[in-house]
């Protein structure tokens, strides 16, 4: 089972680790992309095959809206690489694509309250196919799985919240990444505040590295000084529904979502639920 759009991953002085290559290469999932500056090229490709490798271009740096006064005088963060992305799949010739973050250690069914890692593509094929069924889903993905706990009721979707790290976007919509900081909950608001609608996942889970636990990507230069500025860009963005908050043991930002429960999902004309359940092939089954 494999997804019906491709993959990528932006990454950065990470490639000694590869944590969400390495878990898509468990699944067996064939279309996914390395996205990489030109100077780290050499050290990629040392490890993964060079056709699953694509360069950034660097131009999309100079022109990202940071959000801030500060320029280039700081790292702009993935931003670019996103924006990047985006035009790249749209150039491919697909209407959706995936983003995710490279320090994802693995992917998990969540089922009866229990975590089962997922060796096929089969959770990210059941996303895709519950948003194409929808005519104003903009984003999608799955839950962390640190949130998700084995001791409370979950509910299987959650509407109208941020998407996290890994991101099923639908190429068409009028939005680019954007923000030195807290880009995804930005691009999340941007498209609830227009009405569109967005769908986390607790049946697929992701297994992600905590902010600033891992070296490389933008621990190094972006969240050296903590998380205020990160957070402080957030709200300065949307003040009508973000605030400072502490949490995690450090400033952090708390948002409130519940304005937009007045978004619904649009059912596309001709489109019918089936009624009987569907595993995409998945097996429970106990592996070396």
């Amino acid at each position: 089972m494999q997804p019906q759009f491709p993959i990528f991953i932006p990454t950065l002085r990470r490639f000694d680790t590869r944590l969400t290559i390495k878990a898509l290469q468990r699944m067996n999932i064939e279309e996914w992309y390395a996205v990489v500056e030109p100077q780290e090229y050499k050290a990629y490709a040392s490890v993964i095959p060079r056709q699953r490798i694509i360069v950034l271009d660097l131009h999309y740096k100079s022109v990202y809206e940071t959000c801030d006064d500060l320029g280039t005088t700081k790292s702009t963060g993935s931003g670019p690489a996103r924006n990047f992305i985006w035009d790249t799949a749209i150039k491919m010739g697909y209407s959706w694509h995936w983003i995710m973050d490279d320090n994802i250690r693995w992917f998990a069914r969540y089922n009866n309250n229990l975590k089962h890692e997922i060796l096929s593509g089969a959770g990210f094929r059941f996303m895709e196919d519950f948003c194409l069924r929808y005519e104003n889903i903009g984003m999608a993905g799955p839950s962390y799985a640190m949130f998700v706990k084995r001791k409370q009721k979950q509910a299987p979707l959650i509407f109208n919240t941020r998407i996290y790290s890994c991101n099923l976007i639908r190429n068409d919509i009028p939005y680019r990444w954007r923000g030195r900081y807290n880009e995804d909950t930005i691009l999340s608001l941007d498209m609830l505040a227009d009405g569109w609608c967005t769908v986390e996942f607790n049946t697929f889970l992701q297994d992600k590295m905590t902010t600033q636990s891992m070296k490389g990507g933008n621990t190094d230069e972006i969240y050296a000084e903590g998380t205020y500025s990160k957070s402080q860009m957030l709200v300065d963005l949307y003040p009508q529904y973000a605030r400072l908050a502490h949490k995690f043991g450090r400033i952090h930002h708390h948002v409130d979502y519940r304005p937009f429960r007045k978004n619904i999902l649009k059912r596309k004309a001709g489109v019918e639920i089936p009624t009987e359940p569907n595993e995409y092939g998945m097996k429970l089954c106990r592996v070396r």
